[in-house]
């Protein structure tokens, strides 16, 4: 099969790598219709993070069951499945209270499961899905989703999840007023979340049109252009002297924290789930004085896909629209130069080619 594997700093090759097998009983073969890259790639793609050798990259995709070990029993061959970013039991402690992204038993897409068996990653044609049945979730009805289905189902592996995750630790409801910082996918997916939630008024930051009229389809009531204490000025004074009830950090950098924590009014509430990028640590004493909740972390996605996707198929919510970009898994080494220098706001990879 193709695989994508990351080399080092911007070096993504498309090979031939071995089709997976399965090894356990509790294992599925999942043939790949549509992967992605995540923003959370991009660092070690720029070298951020270091690559210490070569491997399969990728942990968004959604495919067709092609093969399940006997233990399996929630999915079966021939169903169209979402896969979340993080793999899971579904059985343990963690998985039970909803933070399957610390399962006891997690693998790692493009590494290796605990067993030591390889694991593939999620920008391929074939991937092996170590525990399925807490991993997996079917899409009961759907076998051959058109584009927009594709897309909009494709962001509840990962995206749409985490910009929900960032408004539930922001304590996002009817009445509040929410800041989002970061207009990449999961910036964007962060403010239909707060919509999603009933939030009364949505400022979106962002310094691009594309970007920013996503956020207003996605219910952006206000766009904010500016940074540091002028973002800060900008948003009290849309809010009538005030700052925000809620914020979403959506970036990891000690830039966004520091314009996320800024934004929100004293007693307020900050959901961060961008990936670290260093440097990002929280000013204690600016949250001791202003009374500010900090919460989220990595998401769960896996425990927010049964309502999400009930919305997605219902119409009710279109995430897809973050995908600006399609292309052949083939030129991945393109999608991600493509999102690296703002090319592209999320790029949706197709095994087989596009038509």
């Amino acid at each position: 099969m193709r695989a994508t594997m990351i080399y080092g700093p911007h070096d993504i090759r498309v090979e031939d790598r071995q089709d997976p097998e399965l090894h356990l009983p509790g294992d599925a073969i999942v043939r790949v219709v549509a992967a992605c890259v995540c923003g959370s790639d991009l660092w070690p793609y720029r070298g951020v993070r270091a690559t210490e050798k070569a491997h399969p990259i990728g942990h968004e995709f959604v495919g067709i069951v092609e093969a399940v070990g006997d233990d399996v029993t929630v999915v079966s061959e021939g169903d169209f499945v979402v896969a979340p970013w993080a793999v899971s039991c579904g059985e343990c402690p963690q998985c039970l209270n909803g933070v399957q992204v610390a399962c006891d038993h997690r693998a790692a897409w493009g590494g290796t499961d605990e067993d030591g068996f390889p694991v593939d990653g999620g920008q391929g044609e074939r991937v092996r899905v170590p525990m399925a049945d807490g991993t997996l979730v079917p899409v009961r009805g759907v076998t051959e989703p058109d584009e927009p289905l594709l897309k909009s189902l494709l962001t509840l592996s990962d995206v749409m999840g985490t910009g929900h995750h960032a408004a539930l630790a922001a304590d996002v409801g009817p009445t509040r007023s929410v800041v989002v910082v970061g207009d990449g996918a999961v910036g964007l997916c962060g403010v239909l979340a707060a919509k999603r939630l009933g939030a009364a008024r949505i400022i979106a930051m962002s310094r691009h049109e594309d970007r920013a009229e996503i956020a207003r389809k996605f219910g952006a009531t206000e766009i904010v252009a500016e940074r540091g204490k002028a973002a800060a000025d900008k948003v009290r004074e849309l809010l009538g002297g005030v700052l925000a009830d809620s914020v979403l950090e959506c970036v990891g950098t000690k830039e966004s924290m520091d314009q996320a924590l800024h934004c929100t009014r004293p007693g307020g509430s900050v959901g961060f789930v961008g990936v670290p990028a260093g440097g990002a640590e929280l000013p204690i004493g600016l949250l001791f004085s202003k009374n500010i909740s900090v919460g989220g972390g990595a998401a769960s996605t896996r425990a927010y896909l049964p309502e999400l996707l009930e919305d997605v198929l219902s119409g009710a919510i279109d995430p897809g629209l973050v995908f600006d970009s399609v292309m052949p898994l083939e030129d991945a080494a393109e999608a991600y130069a493509a999102m690296d220098e703002r090319r592209a706001i999320k790029v949706m990879l197709v095994p087989g080619g596009t038509d």
